[in-house]
């Protein structure tokens, strides 16, 4: 075995043995390593920014483009909301040791069930450093350990925050082995960790479509596939143009290169030939290239004709593609064919088209009138997320602290046999 891969298996041991002693903790010691690594960001704030801007000029030097960059940055703002989260997440029930229900049998036996940890947490991320933090603040509070391997682009920010996360919960009385940093970048750590099921109980991919492949196909251990996000925006026939326009703007612009930014755009042929036109020219306006199909092409001769490739293409850029369909049923088709269960909006001032649309639509998150870019752990009153789950078994949308959890039955009797 290489020295890669056995160090990883040691960590991966580390945090195992962690996660027996984490389990024992009480809520409010947890609650204490949380405030002490949310004061020690802040206090640290210049190790971190400086940290990330040599990532972040290695990057730009590499060629990454501006919306990614964005993504990569660590800046004061990031590291305050970074810090509110984890306050948040102090704020919140601790979920472990909640009694999820009891019933009595006939033959006078009480079951019931209670929530309990996962055990060890495997993350396997890009870019984002926030993403760090996030994951540590979510794994100590429902006494998982956690394993993290972001990408190179982000190594040395995401060294620093592990290192000074380590320090706070030690301090606090949580053992530092409950997170491990894996700073190996090449392939072959991220195999080994893959393999290690009899250490860690949950992998969590979170990146592009290209990393989360990756991970499905290779993988021993348990997968939550999250993030991608080929993500769709449907203006209806009775939809307020005011409203539309919003909502397109924000869900494309706010922040492309996330996977609730919204890349496709779908409108009802009858309000097309006026509405169209002007949100276009919202777009372009912000710089994105908007894409089109040959109806679309018609109304804004300027668009560059969609290939079938686009449809199914998450671009986490400033690019959007944009269809002209024939009534709500067209648009919820395109959506289940070519979207990948994320998160998908409708625009409308029709009861019933709203309703239809939530419940015909096959996704983690269904809007009426308003922008996909709130799916999010934060935004949904969570305090953070490790990832935005787009499959249907143990969990789906944002993962918070009840995602990180699962259930033992527990049985109480009186000395009855069978």
């Amino acid at each position: 075995m290489t020295t890669a891969r056995q160090k990883v298996r040691t960590q991966a041991a580390l945090a195992k043995a962690a996660s027996h002693t984490l389990v024992t903790m009480s809520a409010d010691q947890k609650n204490r390593a949380l405030w002490a690594f949310s004061e020690a960001l802040l206090e640290n704030q210049e190790v971190l920014i400086e940290a990330n801007r040599v990532d972040v000029d290695s990057a730009r030097n590499a060629g990454m483009s501006g919306p990614l960059l964005k993504r990569l940055s660590f800046t004061k703002d990031s590291i305050r909301n970074a810090c509110q989260g984890l306050q948040t997440l102090v704020s919140l029930p601790d979920p472990i040791g909640n009694i999820l229900e009891m019933r009595r049998r006939p033959n006078g036996l009480l079951i019931g069930k209670m929530r309990v940890p996962l055990g060890v947490v495997g993350m396997i991320y890009e870019s984002r450093p926030n993403v760090t933090v996030d994951a540590i603040g979510l794994c100590l509070k429902t006494s998982n350990s956690v394993i993290l391997k972001g990408g190179s682009e982000a190594l040395r920010t995401n060294a620093a925050i592990v290192e000074i996360a380590k320090r706070a919960i030690e301090q606090a009385g949580i053992p530092a082995d409950a997170i491990q940093f894996i700073s190996d970048t090449d392939r072959e750590a991220a195999q080994e960790m893959m393999a290690l099921y009899e250490y860690i109980d949950l992998l969590i991919p979170r990146g592009g479509s290209s990393l989360i492949r990756f991970v499905k196909e290779n993988a021993k251990v348990p997968v939550i596939e999250t993030g991608v996000g080929n993500c769709h925006i449907y203006v209806d026939l009775s939809a307020e143009p005011a409203t539309a326009r919003r909502i397109v703007i924000n869900a494309k612009t706010s922040n492309p290169a996330v996977c609730n930014a919204a890349e496709k755009l779908l409108i009802h042929r009858a309000v097309a030939p006026s509405l169209l036109p002007v949100i276009v020219n919202d777009l372009t306006e912000r710089g994105v290239e908007v894409r089109g199909c040959k109806e679309a092409l018609k109304l804004c001769p300027g668009l560059v004709l969609a290939e079938e490739g686009d449809w199914e293409t998450e671009y986490l850029d400033l690019i959007m593609a944009v269809k002209v369909v024939e009534d709500i049923d067209e648009a919820i088709a395109h959506i289940n064919r070519y979207g990948t269960g994320h998160s998908e909006a409708i625009v409308t001032a029709d009861y019933e088209n709203a309703w239809k649309f939530l419940n015909d639509v096959d996704a983690a998150a269904v809007y009426v009138n308003a922008s996909t870019r709130f799916t999010d752990g934060f935004e949904f009153g969570l305090g953070a997320e490790v990832g935005i789950s787009t499959q249907k078994l143990h969990a789906r949308g944002p993962m918070g602290l009840e995602e990180l959890t699962t259930t033992k039955y527990i049985v109480f009797g009186n000395g009855q046999i069978r």
